[in-house]
């Protein structure tokens, strides 16, 4: 019954096109609208509380509220499948590479443009410097993701790179290959903008390969370790 009726509140969340931050009605009003009982109410909401889809806004105006949902929640939940799964970060990093390449051939089969202009520039940027770097290459495969057209890969695609991030810390490129990773980038950027699908995909391939080699020769214990539930 709790699960029934937590379908029936987001299809209503979605069908209304509830806005992140709006209340949804009160407990007395739910039971009304939905002819069931406090304890199912309360379990449906838990389970979508649990979800990150809604919130318990507390106070006398409080109650459910509608929150936004994002990759990184959508993420958060399959490390409980994949922890269960006993699946490793080598499998997650793999999954990656078949993942990406595609995802810029899409881009490029569209004529992204939006990366363009966004992309940091491989001969100015302070690559020695931890923080710039980071915020110069931080967005950019969420970027081509994004631009894929297809927002069931996007999220998939995004969601692993921020299983990744939020499990694995600090591992950035050495400051000898920053400058050679902006450049592929920018390559991979103008590729996309031209309609290039081959060049694009098989850019995004080889760097994802230089990456994920990277890794594997700094740290070669995280390819058998199992992804944690975050």
């Amino acid at each position: 019954m709790a699960e029934a009726l937590a379908q029936e509140i987001v299809h209503e969340i979605v069908s209304r096109k509830l806005p992140p931050g709006t209340l949804l009605s009160s407990e007395a009003q739910m039971l009304e609208d939905y002819g069931v009982g406090r304890g199912s109410l309360r379990e449906a909401l838990r389970i979508l509380e649990v979800h990150g889809l809604i919130t318990m806004k507390p106070g006398r105006n409080g109650g459910p509220m509608v929150i936004e949902v994002g990759t990184r929640d959508y993420g958060r939940m399959s490390t409980l499948f994949f922890h269960l799964g006993g699946m490793t970060f080598g499998q997650l990093i793999e999954a990656r590479l078949v993942l990406e390449p595609m995802m810029a051939r899409l881009a490029a089969e569209r004529r992204g443009q939006e990366l363009a202009d966004k992309v940091a520039d491989p001969d100015t940027t302070a690559v020695e410097d931890d923080s710039v770097y980071y915020a110069a290459t931080t967005d950019f495969h969420r970027g081509v993701a994004s631009m894929s057209g297809n927002p069931v890969l996007n999220l998939v695609s995004v969601s692993l790179e921020d299983v990744f991030r939020d499990q694995v810390t600090g591992l950035l490129s050495p400051e000898d290959e920053r400058r050679h990773v902006l450049e592929v980038h920018a390559a991979i950027a103008r590729a996309i903008a031209a309609g290039e699908a081959d060049a694009a995909e098989q850019l995004m391939r080889e760097h994802m390969q230089e990456y994920a080699d990277w890794v594997t020769r700094r740290h070669p214990q995280l390819t058998d370790q199992v992804i944690s539930w975050q």
